[in-house]
């Protein structure tokens, strides 16, 4: 995979440069989490201070335009940036200097559907494109996909540092590896279960994958929330599975399984304790609620805590570590989520194979 280094020159050249400022904002137009936003800052500095002309282009799923936060962008970012409505206004290279950002590519029906026209019209006039949304890399995607059969393809200093920190995880040897797997989205996830069950030793197990793991097993689960394809999503892994630690108690409320409980959180604790290394997706709990924060606070304290190297992502979680002040006590945080868990569950992701990673 060539990445922005291996582009010799850069002076005045014009760089398509694929962001991922997907983040989430509230009510009065405010960016809640800005962790993604700060992450491309070191590739686009570098491309700054090399002379390029620089124009990204982003998706976000909280607000239809960017408008809304440019101003903020522009805080965050260390430089002016020139909003660009209209995607026509792209092909006419209207691009002289600084920064400019196109409007929400999500409002085009062809991103989705990998649209050549699109990727045609988007890559128009530009020199280079640089991907360097890695959160987006496991979407056939106009401007993950399509858009490189246009232009010399090109990955930024983020994804490099994405492939390689995941890579190593997977490369690991199995002793001390210790997984740590929560949240919803049990289709995303237990792939991931699936594929490094044998290359760690032991999975840990909260939200709604444990709830899974209870029902198929006969358990009574009361009203806590189950995926319907239970024996499809299972089918190929053995629950019983020594590896794979389930909680040992549950927050109860109203008949349901919000968090895992004060037994759990010391089980897993010590469990966490004896790591070499640590991967973690997903709350164990509804840590948005007070009520029900204990559990994945007590995970976050004991992962911190760790001397082990310690690798966290996903949206919610990062949340939640934040929350508990302990981000910087981790060695690595991914952007993606659910990138993250279709590398980490071995599938070939289509914006990494489109930048050559897999040849």
């Amino acid at each position: 995979m060539k990445t922005i280094l291996d582009i010799p020159d850069l002076k005045d050249k014009k760089i398509l440069l694929r962001v991922d400022f997907d983040v989430p904002v509230d009510k009065q137009g405010i960016i809640i989490d800005s962790f993604r936003v700060k992450q491309q800052k070191e590739t686009i500095d570098l491309l700054v201070s090399r002379g390029a002309k620089v124009f990204m282009v982003a998706h976000s799923n909280y607000i239809i335009s960017f408008e809304l936060i440019v101003e903020q962008l522009q805080d965050l970012l260390g430089y002016t940036i020139k909003f660009i409505h209209d995607i026509q206004t792209v092909s006419k290279r209207q691009i002289n200097e600084g920064l400019a950002l196109l409007e929400n590519i999500r409002v085009h029906e062809g991103e989705k559907k990998n649209d050549t026209n699109l990727g045609q019209l988007l890559s128009a006039g530009f020199d280079y494109y640089i991907n360097n949304a890695f959160a987006e890399c496991h979407r056939n995607y106009v401007s993950v996909s399509a858009v490189t059969k246009f232009l010399p393809s090109y990955a930024g200093l983020l994804i490099e540092k994405e492939t390689q920190q995941l890579q190593k995880v997977i490369d690991a040897p199995p002793e001390g590896k210790i997984i740590i797997i929560g949240g919803a989205k049990a289709s995303t996830k237990i792939p991931v279960i699936k594929n490094l069950i044998n290359k760690a030793e032991a999975v840990i197990v909260g939200g709604v994958i444990a709830n899974d793991i209870l029902k198929s097993k006969g358990e009574d689960v009361g009203n806590a929330i189950v995926d319907n394809n239970l024996e499809e999503l299972f089918s190929g892994l053995d629950l019983n599975d020594p590896r794979i630690i389930m909680p040992d108690d549950f927050n109860l409320f109203e008949n349901r399984m919000p968090d895992i409980g004060p037994l759990s959180v010391k089980k897993f604790s010590e469990i966490i304790n004896q790591a070499s290394m640590i991967v973690w997706n997903g709350p164990v709990g509804i840590f948005e609620d007070e009520r029900f924060t204990a559990g994945t606070k007590g995970i976050a304290e004991a992962v911190a805590g760790s001397r082990s190297f310690k690798v966290l992502g996903g949206g919610d979680t990062i949340s939640a570590v934040e929350k508990f002040g302990l981000l910087d006590r981790f060695d690595f945080v991914s952007t993606g989520g659910g990138a993250m868990l279709a590398f980490l569950a071995g599938d070939k992701l289509p914006g990494l194979e489109a930048l050559g990673y897999y040849k």
